[in-house]
């Protein structure tokens, strides 16, 4: 087997996975709730730190003193 082959061959693993994967959470009430928890819990603790982190890095470039 090639590593071309090899890779497609993993790629296409990792996504039939996914989409089973996907499907099972979907139909599955408590794993959708509890998927949407996590999703709100990393939204809400991921984007605000990015901002901040954005705005620490532009102020860090902007050379302006503290």
């Amino acid at each position: 087997m090639t590593n071309v082959a090899a890779r497609t061959t993993a790629n296409v693993v990792l996504l039939a996975t996914g989409i089973a994967a996907a499907y099972v959470i979907v139909t599955t009430p408590p794993l959708r709730r509890f998927a949407l928890r996590i999703a709100y819990a990393w939204l809400g603790a991921s984007a605000p730190m990015y901002f901040v982190n954005e705005v620490r890095r532009a102020w860090v470039e902007s050379g302006q003193p503290a």
